[in-house]
């Protein structure tokens, strides 16, 4: 049988698919800007028919009925990363979160610690081999479908076909739901001042050459928007929006210095406008690849002059980095964070970084604080952490001792919190009791 008379034979209705589903199942779904939002509706719409079924997945981009209160006892999200959809069921104990390394979620696959009844996932129409592409999204998906009895995909015409190890054959599949919806955008809003002086600061740690990890949000494009002198950048990193398109068609990013991957952009997935997912349809510069590769630590660190840039909600006066949970609220996940921190610290020339604005709430809570809140998780560790950059500058923390590390901090926190950090690092026997409350400068010279 040809390709094509089998993809004819699979093909089904929503309704059709979403019957494949059972109460008690576990399945996985394909997420971030490949969520397979057709076939979730059409699992809504069986709600009063299902039970107990389980839903695997990392972030869900967008709203959608499966999380809702009325769904509780029929749906349950299992997540590895927590979304706006999911954050609320989090919190009132209606959905879990798995706290991870995103690079070693596929193993826990592979080691059949946890298999599926069910994957549905969004997938590129076939191409003439009868290959569809997982588009924009790979992750934890290659893994996930090698431990599923059945395999639901969502051929989306707006999908993009991108390159690297992100197929799957018709042939492997058992249904084929076909709809057309635009993907899921990421909007890029305006710069602040303060993102801009914090992308000049970290800009200044980036050298010709250099690969780069970055996220997405006003912070990366920041210093997307500070390379423009820069030679010869290249992209390794677990997500790419806009701005890095912005660079390759301007000649900053090139890849040609990367030590593996030369000429390549390697990502995990994508998300950012239709100009992004034009721009990787069929294009030979970017590589899509399974998450146990991209964010391996041993792989990011085999990049000379890795830089990381990652974020996070809250820094202690000793370095420690909570990045997941707002005190015991569970705000979204470990994600790839230390995946990168570590690589980048391994890496020849390497500069592993964490950036933030100093303030939060519109400048009344300090993100430098004396203590994590209570339940607050430690995602990157106080002897992980290197840089440490505000808009105030950068706090450079490796090989440093708790007291050098505190007047580190303190020194880029805003001005307006620094006493108040002071004497609470005091308290704390951080500093010397000899330093007076706002006297930086006496601090400074103790060194």
């Amino acid at each position: 049988m040809s390709w094509i008379d089998d993809y004819k034979r699979k093909l089904v209705g929503l309704e059709e698919a979403a019957a494949m589903v059972k109460s008690g199942d576990r399945v996985f779904l394909s997420a971030n800007a490949a969520t397979p939002h057709a076939m979730m509706r059409a699992l809504a719409e069986r709600k009063d028919e299902l039970r107990d079924v389980e839903l695997v997945h990392m972030l869900l981009i967008g709203e959608h009925p499966l999380a809702a209160p009325e769904m509780e006892g029929h749906f349950r999200h299992n997540t590895f990363f927590v979304g706006a959809s999911e954050r609320q069921a989090v919190a009132e104990g209606r959905a879990d979160y798995i706290p991870m390394f995103l690079h070693e979620i596929p193993h826990l696959f592979y080691q059949g610690l946890m298999k599926f009844d069910v994957a549905i996932i969004q997938a590129s129409p076939p191409d003439e081999h009868g290959f569809m592409s997982y588009g924009i999204e790979a992750l934890i998906t290659p893994a996930a479908l090698t431990v599923s009895e059945k395999i639901i995909v969502q051929v989306n015409h707006q999908m993009p076909r991108v390159h690297g190890s992100a197929f799957v054959h018709v042939s492997q599949v058992d249904a084929v739901v076909e709809v057309s919806e635009p993907l899921p955008e990421y909007k890029r809003p305006k710069l602040t001042d303060v993102e801009r002086k914090i992308g000049q600061h970290i800009a200044t740690l980036i050298e010709d050459g250099s690969t780069l990890q970055l996220g997405i949000g006003g912070i990366p494009d920041a210093v997307l928007n500070e390379l423009k002198d820069k030679r010869d950048i290249g992209i390794h990193s677990e997500m790419v929006s806009d701005g890095v398109v912005e660079l390759v068609e301007s000649g900053v990013i090139t890849n040609a210095r990367k030590t593996i991957h030369r000429g390549k952009i390697v990502v995990s997935f994508l998300l950012g406008s239709q100009k992004l997912y034009k721009f990787v349809h069929d294009n030979p510069i970017i590589e899509v690849l399974p998450v146990e590769y991209t964010n391996d630590p041993f792989v990011i660190a085999q990049n000379d002059k890795m830089v990381a840039i990652n974020s996070a909600i809250e820094v202690d006066l000793t370095g420690q980095v909570c990045s997941e949970s707002i005190g015991e609220r569970i705000y979204s996940g470990f994600g790839g964070q230390l995946d990168f921190i570590r690589g980048a610290a391994r890496s020849r020339g390497g500069k592993p970084i964490i950036a933030i604005p100093s303030t939060t709430q519109n400048g009344q809570i300090s993100k430098i604080v004396p203590y994590l809140k209570k339940g607050a998780g430690v995602v990157t560790t106080r002897a992980d952490v290197r840089y440490v950059v505000t808009e105030y500058g950068i706090a450079d923390l490796w090989g440093k001792n708790l007291r050098q590390r505190a007047k580190a901090l303190i020194e880029i926190a805003h001005p307006k919190f620094r006493e108040e950090l002071e004497r609470a690092a005091y308290e704390r026997k951080l500093l010397p009791k000899v330093f007076s409350v706002g006297m930086t400068g006496a601090a400074d010279q103790a060194g």
